[in-house]
């Protein structure tokens, strides 16, 4: 591929002279064309296939020239057939990060956050709902449970749908989904009206399906390959921060009193704040979404856009992901750290309370404990991403470090010392919620060029069905045994998928993509370091 700049154009006009070519027998000159290296191709100018190349001249070793091609920068020479969309052109080859990126991160953490908090908004006080309710503690933590449920079967439709329609409608819809369940649970505030609260729930539940997916998703999209892991962990960070919220707000401004119709009161003034929060993202996210930026912000999404075919099989695509047996390997893990944090997260008031008696407000804070410092571990194996690449070494100590907290947690909850276990619950979810984003974007390296929204859906799919297990069985051993062989359960779990975690091998296909683009360039080609660069769009199949 020949450089248009003017550093290469120097380079030539000092390295051959403006002396004719030498005659080769296989050349032949028109008798009224002058050929100089130091002539760059116009877009519209054909390359005659009589005419060779002069030495002087740099070829991309990624190019591969034919005698019908024309020089125009978009075209894609590539044995397997695969074109460029008819919608990319030159502006496509420009790499350059977006200042809205950080809106758009900003906006959806917000939303994600919201929905987040109706997930544990009843867990956190499942003493107080049992109560007004009159249901069983078991039928409260359905409330939970269904966030699970529902994701399962709507994951590979939302999944289509992103693909097909892309970021901004799902984000639309997403918050929009969000809104409605938050306004329709205030139909429920009579102890009758349990159904009603259910069906509220049930909505939210459905606008989680739109928004776990995202995160990966949205920063490969948005953010530049020197950031795209910090980004990945801030979308995450809304969700544990909504979590978080979900622990601490319940307990404070709903008390546990006997008046039903002052019980009443308390519950509707949570839920008529989550619902104008709820509605006031809606408007933003209409108004800040777009689609993508408009220049791809790394190499890396350059080459997918280039390899992005309107043809390409849904299923296929599924397929090729489940024949990657580092990936299966991931799902499997991911899902046996995420289902046990959900597990935790649901019966967390029932371990304290059983304990702790009369600490519901206390109970709450360790939630909260465990969230925040979950969230400081995961801006942290975010920006220790980002500089290292080292994906499986920090996946698996993270992961380790897990099974440790989750040991000490165990063996100090029951001590009597509520400080105790607020420290022990706090570093176990600092890794454990840490490693959340780093599955995300372990799963996008090993899977790339696959769709990033496919790849988190399947990690997200087997968090649910593990916690949807994981939260009936623990339920039950608490039940009949109690809290200290629960744990247990999960510390079991958790020893598996630390050992399955060391299998994985670490095939860094995206790392991969953006190394070999950047090495394929002109000799002594400078990049501009205020993140804006041309991309060669010509691609070969060695890039996959």
């Amino acid at each position: 591929m020949v450089n248009e700049g003017p550093n290469q154009q120097e380079r030539d006009d000092t390295s051959a002279p403006e002396s004719s070519i030498p005659a080769d027998p296989t050349t032949s000159t028109h008798a009224s064309v002058s050929v100089r290296p130091s002539v760059s191709a116009h877009p519209s100018v054909s390359i005659h296939p009589s005419v060779s190349a002069h030495p002087s001249v740099s070829i991309h070793p990624s190019v591969s020239v034919y005698p019908s091609s024309s020089a125009h920068p978009s075209a894609l020479a590539q044995p397997s057939g695969l074109t460029q969309p008819s919608g990319s052109g030159p502006e496509d080859s420009v790499i350059k990060v977006s200042r809205r990126r950080w809106a758009v991160v900003l906006v959806f953490s917000c939303y994600s956050m919201c929905n987040a908090f109706q997930w544990i908004q009843y867990g956190s006080i499942n003493n107080i709902f049992m109560k007004f309710y009159g249901v069983s503690a078991f039928a409260i933590d359905w409330l939970s449970m269904c966030y699970m449920i529902t994701y399962i079967p709507l994951l590979f439709p939302v999944a289509w749908l992103l693909e097909k329609f892309g970021l901004r409608t799902i984000a639309i819809t997403g918050s929009a989904l969000n809104c409605l369940g938050a306004w329709v649970k205030l139909g429920s505030l009579q102890p009758h009206l349990f159904p009603v609260t259910v069906v509220g729930q049930v909505i939210c539940s459905m606008a989680q399906v739109f928004i776990l997916g995202m995160p990966s998703r949205l920063a490969s999209v948005w953010f530049g390959a020197n950031e795209v892991s910090t980004a990945c962990s801030m979308a995450v960070f809304g969700n544990q921060l909504g979590i978080a919220l979900g622990f601490l707000i319940p307990p404070v401004l709903v008390p546990s009193i006997s008046d039903r119709d002052k019980l009443a009161y308390h519950i509707s003034i949570m839920f008529y704040i989550i619902a104008g929060v709820a509605t006031l993202l809606f408007i933003l996210v209409v108004i800040v979404f777009k689609e993508k930026p408009k220049h791809p912000p790394s190499r890396a999404q350059s080459l997918s856009y280039a390899l992005a075919s309107p043809d390409a099989s849904y299923l296929s695509s599924i397929v090729r992901l489940f024949k990657n047996l580092n990936f299966v390997l991931l799902i499997i893990t991911y899902g046996l750290n995420a289902g046990s944090f959900y597990s935790l997260s649901t019966l967390l008031n029932r371990m304290v309370i059983s304990h702790y008696p009369d600490e519901e407000v206390n109970a709450g804070r360790i939630g909260l404990t465990i969230i925040i410092a979950g969230m400081l571990g995961a801006v942290i194996s975010g920006i220790w991403l980002d500089r290292s690449k080292t994906y499986k070494e920090t996946t698996l100590v993270v992961y380790i470090m897990t099974l440790v907290g989750m040991v000490v947690y165990t063996l100090t909850l029951s001590l009597g010392y509520l400080w105790v276990v607020f420290i022990t619950a706090g570093t176990m979810g600092f890794f454990m919620t840490g490693y959340l984003p780093l599955g995300f974007e372990f799963a996008v390296e090993l899977t790339y060029p696959e769709s990033e929204g496919m790849s988190s859906g399947l990690l997200n799919v087997s968090a649910q069905v593990f916690g949807i297990i994981f939260t009936i069985s623990q339920g039950q051993i608490i039940d009949n045994y109690g809290t200290q062989p629960g744990n247990i359960f999960l510390c079991v779990f958790l020893t598996l998928g630390a050992a399955l975690t060391a299998f994985i091998r670490a095939d860094l296909r995206r790392q991969r993509a953006n190394k070999e683009t950047t090495e394929n360039k002109l000799p002594g080609e400078e990049e501009e370091e205020s993140n804006t660069s041309k991309v060669p769009t010509v691609v070969s199949e060695d890039h996959l």
